[in-house]
Parts: C-alpha cells; structure tokens; sequence
C-alpha cells in the first residue's frame, strides 16, 4: 500500500487483478458513491458538493462546488433594488417632475415634494408639520440615486486612474469618497449656520426664547436633508455587506434619525445644528484617510489619520460632553419648565404637564399643539445621546488599537471587517493564465467524460476550477464531500452595483491606515 503513495493512479474501470484486496474495497465503495450521487441527481438537477474523477492519465481530480441556499424573497427584491438603484431614482424624480409641470391639479400635491412647507409669510419665517414629510422622502430618493450614480460612474473610473485595480478596494474608496463630498457640502453650511447664529460659542444661548416655533428657510433646510440623509443611510447599512460592527452602526442611525427627529419636533433646532456640526467635521478627515490608504499615499494617509483621531477625541469627547452637560445644567436654568399651546406669536404657558406619558407624543403629531420640556423631557433626550457616547468610546477603542499597531510597526487589521469575507482578493484585471489553466482542465475534464459520474464532474467545472493532484487510490476518502460540502449564501452586495465584487479579511477599511500596501 504504501508503495503506490504518490503515484499516478491507474483507471478505477481497469481489471481487479491490478488492485489488491483493500483497493477492491475501495472500488466498490466507489461504485456505491456514484449510485447515490446518481441518485440525488434525480432528486435533484443541481449539482452540487464535490465530485471525484479519473482522467485518462490517471490524475485523480478533485471538483468541487459548494450548495447555495435559496435567497429569500427579501434578498431578491434587495438586489433588484442594489441594481436599479439609480434608474428607480432617477424614474422616480422625473415622474413627479413631469406631474407637477404638465397636470395642474396635481401640483397641490406634488409641489411639497420640491418646496419647504409652513412658510409664514408675516415673519418670513417656517413652521413644522407633517408635509414636511414629503420633502424627505424627495430627498432620500434624491441621495440615493446621487449616491449611487456618483460612486459607479464617476468615483469607482477615478479610483482606477489612481491605480485602484481591486475591486473590493473600488467600491470602499466609492463608499468614503462619497461620504467626503457629503460632508464637504454640508459641514460647512451646518457651521456657516452655526457662526451666524445667536448660540455661537454660547451654550446657555442654545435654551433662549423655547419654545421657537418657526425657524428660517436655510435652518430648516438643512435639518430635513440631514434626517433624509440618515434615513438613507439605514438603507445602505442593511444593503451593503454587513460588517462586524453593524449593530453598532445600525444603532448609531437609529438613534441618530430619532434625536434629529425630536429636535426638530420639539423646537430644539439649535441644539440639532450644533450637534451634528459637531459631529460631522470628524467624518471629513476619516473619508480622506480612507481615500489616501486605497490611493497609496502612505505618509499623507498617516497624517490625515492623526488629524481624524485629535478632532475625533476633541469633537466626540469634549464637546460634545460639554453640549450633554449643557442640556443636564443649563435647560434647567434658563427654560421655565411646563407646557406651551399655540402657533407662533400666540404661544400659552407655561402649563402644568398632564399625567402619563402620552403627552411626550403630542409634539410629532400636532405642530401647533401642547409641548413640555421638565425632567422627563429632559432625561429623554439626555439618554440617547450619552447611549451614542458610549458607541463612540466603542470606535475610539477600535481606533487607538489600530494606532498602536501602527507605530509598533504590525500590519494594520480592519477591526470592522467584513462579515462574510473570502480568503481571496480579485484583480480587476483577470488573471489570463489562470483562465487558460481553467479551461485547458475544463476541456479535458469534458473529454473523458463517459459515465453519469464524468458528466456531473465536467458540469461542475464551469462553476469551480478542479483541483488536480496524484494520490495513491488508498488515499481517496469517499466520504469528505459529506464533511467539505455546506451551504454557503451569497454575500450583500455593496449599495453601488460594481462588477466583481470580492470580500477581504486584511483591509483596514473604515479605520485608519494600513502600514503597507498590498
């Protein structure tokens, strides 16, 4: 037996006489795999789990597929939705757009959808209300489509002119790119509004003259474009490949869009605004580390991680305790505790609050009616925003231990990786020696293809390049196909239909820079 180790293997359909008594065995073990194999095939026409063959020279060739589980219905309808993103938005847009301009008795209907509601032309000022509604959802849809748009068409052909031949690499520099360009629109207006505004540098100021029932045009504006924005974001989450900490970002949006969303309910627009200013300038130096990391320039990808981790601790530590310590000290000071009834110009109270709990909901459902702000109120807000505290401390762990590695001189690991990631990278480039080998084998595989066995063999090739090696016939395990199948379900694809996407486990990805480049 151990003689024939290493060998090429003579053909199983060859005379007994060549075989001893153990390789007989090993034969007939055979012939009754290739019964059931033949068997589930009636079963079933999806071949699947590995196959074994012989060739005409005598190589035993492994050919192996792994089974996939049905999709749902759900992961259908998501990928439909992943590659006609733009196209929907875009149909979507111009559909209302042609209804408001070409059928008069629509656009009372439409006109909410392109224009801030509850204007008020006595104080040249805007209330709040359920219509403004429409307007999100104008531009959730508007985000999506640019969204998408912008990374396949115009971000992912940059990557490639700097280099970028990955294609899982292509689609994270889309993702932070894209993030980049958002936030460089609206950090700034946030802090333009932020520097011409009464509370600059004033916290006490962010409590003054509540309840404010009406807001200006570019305040109001910019709170429902960032509520549509985080909206949107929830979307991406759950399309794109789940990464380690996707409850932790799932938990952040929500918490997020709740607190924009009660804010703006609530006639908390000042601190809304200050809030996200302050949390928006970390996440224009992170996109551009991330940027820098997948474009190859190490040192200045070195530097712009630095700026992200100081403004991070700065903005997400410091600041943004000060403004939780202004809610818990100053609200109390300076805004007189009670309800307020009324329209602008016309409020009453304070009043005593009522008794349970249902009146903390009467703010998102009647723009004009009863709003309080006591303990209660106060504590309802504080929670959630120091349960995103302790989210960030999480990232900021995430990021100092990715810093240490870095000047310790170990590899960076992406301590926010994919989920379900391969062992392989894919070029973007097709290897053409490889795909020569593919089909030289997949060609000789359909060539000595007789039996029902051969066939299903030679079947399975097109799906999985065989594995070719000479072992001795004692070395053949029937049973391994038992052990090596197993279901395997396709991975979320990204938000942007790019082709070819392939996972990585050795990507720093969304967290600061990786010491080499592969």
């Amino acid at each position: 037996m151990g003689d024939l180790e290493g060998t090429n293997v003579p053909p199983l359909d060859d005379t007994p006489d060549l075989f001893d008594s153990a390789k007989a065995a090993a034969q007939k073990q055979h012939r009754l795999h290739e019964h059931q194999l033949q068997h589930q095939h009636q079963k079933n026409t999806n071949l699947t789990g590995p196959f074994y063959m012989q060739r005409a020279s005598g190589n035993v060739v492994l050919v192996r597929r792994l089974k996939r589980r049905e999709d749902s219905t759900w992961t259908h309808l998501a990928s439909w939705f992943v590659e006609n993103q733009v196209g929907l938005s875009v149909n979507l847009i111009t559909l209302m757009v042609l209804a408001h301009y070409l059928i008069p008795r629509a656009r009372k209907y439409t006109e909410n959808f392109f224009r801030l509601s509850y204007y008020n032309p006595a104080t040249d000022r805007y209330a709040s209300g359920f219509d403004d509604a429409y307007l999100i959802t104008f531009f959730i849809v508007l985000f999506t489509g640019l969204r998408a748009g912008t990374m396949e068409y115009v971000l992912a052909p940059f990557a490639k002119l700097q280099g970028i031949t990955k294609r899982k690499d292509l689609t994270r520099f889309s993702e932070q790119a894209w993030l980049l360009i958002y936030y460089l629109v609206f950090w700034p207006l946030g802090m333009y509004i932020y520097r011409n505004s009464p509370f600059f540098l004033n916290l006490r100021e962010l409590w003054t003259d509540w309840p404010i029932r009406e807001i200006d045009g570019l305040m109001k504006l910019y709170i429902l474009a960032q509520w549509a924005f985080w909206l949107q974001q929830i979307i991406v989450i759950n399309l794109e490949e789940r990464r380690k900490d996707h409850w932790q970002m799932f938990c952040h949006h929500i918490i997020t869009t709740a607190l924009i969303s009660s804010c703006y309910c609530y006639y908390q627009t000042r601190v809304g605004s200050f809030v996200l200013v302050i949390m928006d300038v970390v996440d224009l130096f992170l996109p551009v580390a991330k940027c820098l990391k997948y474009c190859g320039y190490k040192t200045l990808c070195d530097i712009a991680f630095g700026l992200f981790m100081v403004s991070w601790f700065a903005a997400r530590h410091v600041v943004y305790l000060m403004v939780c310590w202004s809610i818990y000290r100053h609200s109390a000071e300076v805004v007189r505790y009670g309800c307020y009834t009324g329209p602008a110009g016309a409020l009453v109270g304070p009043l005593d609050a009522p008794t349970g709990w249902t009146y903390l909901l009467e703010p998102y459902f009647d723009s004009a009616g009863r709003v309080c702000w006591n303990d209660t109120v106060k504590w309802a807000f504080l929670t959630p925003l120091l349960l995103l505290q302790g989210i960030t401390v999480i990232w900021f762990t995430m990021i100092m231990r990715v810093a240490v590695q870095v000047l310790r001189g170990q590899g960076a690991e992406d301590s926010r990786s994919d989920d379900e990631a391969d062992d392989d990278d894919e070029e973007d480039v097709p290897d053409a020696d490889a795909d020569e080998n593919d089909a030289a084998a997949a060609a000789d595989i359909d060539a000595s293809a007789g039996s029902f066995f051969e066939k299903a063999a030679a079947a399975a090739a097109a799906a999985a390049a065989p594995i070719e090696r000479d072992v001795g016939v004692e070395a053949i395990d029937f049973h391994s196909w038992e052990r090596r199948s197993g279901f395997r379900r396709q991975a979320a694809t990204s938000s942007v239909s790019l082709p070819g996407h392939s996972d990585r486990k050795e990507l720093l990805g969304r967290i600061g820079c990786d010491k080499t480049l592969d």
